[in-house]
């Protein structure tokens, strides 16, 4: 495949000066400095990491690369000239292209029309849509990607939505690709063939921006890596010396010497009884496990492997076709989540803007969303603001929210510390049963240690905890019994010292018997 390459505003210019130079770039927001007088250099065909915690400024910054929003001091230099970008169409017709990691998609749309919004082909005055339709053909072939042109949007799964995103940014000429954490919602095959498409970009002289909090993807593509912390710039470093201590000691400014808490783990009375589980869609297929109080039990397994359908499965969100769920005891099979709420189990989902938050509501309201029903909160006319003021605040305050404003609307909050509101809601009622869903999708290393943290806390005050995770060191380094799931179906328990990497990771990718 050969992926198109942006006309010259020139080659990167001699003497070896950066395809793209950020001089002292600050960006002000209304009460907040995103970015203070940051430098930040991209040369031709390398993978330049920004690495750095959840509101450092990494997304300020590719935000103006991409035309989105406009410095307010400083300077941006493309092939060593000058540039004043005003708008995203603009920074695509100078091959500059990003994937955000919240999508712009039209959901009403189809996959060809989101393809080409806002450069569509035309005959005439009228719309080709032969031709926009065989070159969706074309392009999703050439990608790799298993789409249908003409499918709605809206009827995609995340990981589906992301492949449009990816394509979209390669449907033009290239010179500097940005993107945002592409591999949240992608299985291990279409991670690889993203980075198999970003290796020939690379070869084809294009410069990549990447965002990621997977250490493991930074060996893997990354040829520099630049820290920021706080809007301000930190260190520029090879990949090949930055080691996980020296990354972690960078973006947050402090040593950390474990990242993964040590759990005593004191399992109690079995808490949750699953059999011979399997769910109307098929995508569980006879699962029967268990979780007890007071010890944190993984559920591994690559995405599309059915782990989150057993939990959201029990909690009642996907329909059951046969088999059994007890929980404290008693038969919940096919209970309503609002039941199970009440009876004391807490789902907390992978996808939180989508599913666990309204985010254009204050932190204070989502906080208190789960006991509003309760004569603590809700009298007989009116909802008892005061209390939910202190209950918010006191969670705010334990959860360490960043700024501590419970009534900021949830959207203006970084991902990390959106990830901590919705933390906050499982404490607002008495929970014996936590299930974390994928909790630390886009977050930073330093509130993976506070949600690990926060974990390990809720195991030794006597819950029990269900982890569901694609991140392998979860599964190794937090739980006490891990199941692993392959393709709908249950392949192994594994317990204490056997939970290690070789055997989980055997149990990923075991193929049924011929």
């Amino acid at each position: 495949m050969t992926i198109g390459l942006a006309e010259p505003v020139g080659s990167p210019p001699e003497g070896g000066l950066p395809l793209l130079r950020l001089e002292s770039v600050s960006k002000q927001f209304p009460g907040v400095l995103a970015l203070d007088r940051v430098d930040f250099d991209l040369r031709a065909g390398e993978v330049h990491v920004l690495f750095g915690e959840n509101g450092a400024g990494k997304s300020t910054l590719i935000s103006m690369v991409a035309g989105a929003h406009k410095p307010t001091g400083g300077r941006i230099l493309f092939k060593g000239h000058p540039i004043d970008l005003h708008s995203v169409h603009q920074a695509r017709g100078l091959g500059i292209s990003a994937v955000f990691q919240e999508f712009s998609l039209v959901p009403q749309m189809s996959v060809e029309q989101n393809l080409f919004l806002g450069a569509e082909t035309k005959s005439g005055p009228f719309l080709d849509k032969a031709a926009m339709h065989r070159r969706a053909v074309e392009m999703l072939d050439r990608l790799g990607f298993p789409l249908k042109p003409t499918r709605r949007v809206g009827h995609l799964s995340r990981a589906e939505q992301q492949m449009v995103e990816i394509a979209k940014a390669f449907r033009s000429d290239l010179s500097v690709l940005i993107l945002d954490e592409p591999t949240a919602s992608l299985t291990e095959r279409e991670t690889a063939r993203l980075f198999a498409l970003i290796a020939q970009a690379k070869a084809q002289g294009v410069g990549v921006i990447y965002i990621t909090h997977r250490l493991a993807e930074i060996k893997r593509i990354g040829d520099r890596i630049t820290v920021l912390r706080d809007g301000k710039y930190i260190a520029t470093l090879p990949v090949a010396q930055a080691s996980e201590s020296r990354l972690v000691e960078l973006m947050t400014g402090r040593v950390i010497s474990q990242i993964f808490p040590k759990v005593a783990y004191k399992p109690a009375d079995t808490l949750l009884e699953v059999e011979h589980l399997t769910t109307a869609t098929d995508t569980v297929r006879d699962v029967s496990i268990r979780v007890r109080a007071g010890e944190i039990v993984g559920l591994a397994g690559l995405v599309g492997s059915g782990k989150s359908e057993v939990a959201r499965a029990c909690f009642g969100i996907e329909p059951i076709q046969s088999g059994h769920v007890r929980f404290l005891g008693q038969d919940t099979t096919r209970t309503t989540p609002r039941r199970m709420l009440d009876r004391g189990f807490f789902y907390v989902p992978p996808d939180r803007r989508a599913e666990g938050l309204v985010v254009g509501r204050g932190a204070r309201e989502n906080i208190a969303l789960p006991v509003l029903h309760d004569d603590a909160f809700s009298g007989p006319f009116f909802l008892k603001r005061a209390a939910e003021r202190t209950v918010a605040k006191t969670l705010a305050q334990k959860l360490q929210l960043h700024p501590l404003n419970i009534e900021r609307p949830v959207e203006h909050f970084s991902g990390g510390n959106q990830q901590k509101v919705l933390l906050a809601k499982a404490l607002t009622r008495e929970v014996k049963l936590f299930v974390f869903d994928e909790p630390t999708v886009g977050v930073d290393v330093g509130t993976r240690v506070a949600i690990y943290e926060f974990i390990r806390d809720l195991c030794q005050a006597g819950a029990g905890v269900l982890l569901i995770s694609s991140d392998l060191p979860e599964i190794l380094h937090l739980t006490n019994r891990a199941y692993v799931m392959y393709r709908g179906s249950l392949r192994a328990e594994l317990q204490g010292a056997d939970i290690t990497e070789d055997k989980v990771l055997r149990h990923f990718f075991e193929r049924e018997a011929a």
